[in-house]
């Protein structure tokens, strides 16, 4: 072999030889985001399953799991695409709720056709997202106080626009069944599914495959990562931010909808923990808070995860504390290994 060979060689190989075993599980847990909610969730399925027997394995009971946590996962998706830019958004429950206000008031108040109130609906979402990203990207405020301050704004203005008024479930179904769409069941082999359910993956889906695949993908992950980096890159950080805020804005309009199909209802006062409840989904899921790291995948094994822990419990009677507890436990648990795995990039 010639030295020319040789150097060619020596060269070629990155390959680390101290990497060891903790080292590759860091590695693989690193590459593959997913992955760690996704056996926590096999493990605590087994477990209940183990615990509960029949009962818990019942298509029925797996699949209620789905239904109950349908509006997080959708209000926890657009939390994702948020995070993955290092922010955060505590607004995305008061959004939601007074999308589902909008679409319920122009319905029976000014007597809009019901598909033309759901569209404003949705609108209403959008806006209200894009102000939000406006106000981090062009304003340069932070995303904390933004979407704190947003929260605020939207809570109160849904009580003062909705009158604190419920419209109530019979007078929709009678009147406006469109609005409870996504809450239709439908039954496959003793299983029991909502089109909210369905939405609800086919979000999932989409957001992964526009997340792994596209452009403005890539760059969501890139402005997480370094924004500065990122637009020296050519990356319009702006502009994604933005974008990323406003598609927040609408899938939450969207849970909005799921909301009024989940509970019959157009209630100013439901909701109102959402914006906690998607950042537990988050952080269980893997998506670093930190941004540019984490899978919207995750974050669906991360909403399942809560849901098999709070239907578990109930079906063994215990206490609802300990569902707090123990997803407690598991938000401080998702952060530090979150950070164990960081320092593989480090």
């Amino acid at each position: 072999m010639s030295n020319t060979d040789t150097k060619t060689d020596g060269v070629a190989k990155f390959e680390d030889p101290h990497r060891g075993l903790i080292g590759t599980v860091q590695h693989v847990l690193h590459t593959n985001p997913a992955l760690v909610p996704l056996i926590v969730l096999v493990a605590s399925i087994v477990v209940f399953g183990l615990l509960l027997g029949s009962k818990f394995f019942s298509p029925f009971a797996l699949t209620l799991i789905l239904q109950q946590v349908q509006i997080v996962g959708i209000v926890a998706a657009a939390q994702s695409l948020i995070i993955l830019t290092a922010g955060i958004d505590l607004s995305v429950g008061a959004i939601a709720v007074i999308s589902s206000v909008v679409m319920g008031q122009f319905t029976f108040r000014y007597g809009l056709p019901v598909e033309v109130a759901v569209a404003c609906g949705l609108l209403a979402g959008t806006a209200i997202g894009y102000v939000n990203g406006w106000l981090v990207a062009v304003m340069k405020l932070p995303p904390f106080i933004v979407t704190l301050g947003m929260w605020q704004i939207v809570l109160a203005a849904n009580f003062l626009y909705s009158q604190n008024e419920t419209i109530r479930s019979q007078d929709i179904a009678n009147n406006a069944p469109l609005l409870q769409l996504l809450g239709a069941k439908f039954n496959i082999g003793g299983a029991v599914f909502t089109v909210g359910v369905v939405f609800l993956v086919v979000l999932v889906a989409i957001l992964a495959y526009v997340l792994r695949h596209t452009a403005w993908g890539r760059h969501v992950y890139a402005v997480g990562d370094d924004a500065d980096a990122a637009e020296l890159s050519g990356v319009n950080v702006k502009g994604t931010i933005i974008s990323v805020y406003a598609v927040a804005g609408m899938i939450c309009a969207f849970a909005g909808w799921a909301l009024i199909g989940r509970i019959g209802s157009v209630s100013p006062t439901s909701g109102q923990l959402l914006n906690i409840e998607s950042i537990t989904a988050v952080v269980i899921g893997g998506i670093s808070l930190f941004g540019g790291r984490g899978s919207i995948l995750g974050t669906f094994f991360g909403a399942l995860i809560v849901g098999v822990f709070t239907l578990g419990l109930r079906l063994m009677g215990a206490d609802a504390q300990w569902t707090y507890l123990l997803i407690g436990v598991l938000i401080i648990a998702a952060v530090a290994v979150d950070q164990w795995i960081r320092k593989v990039a480090a």
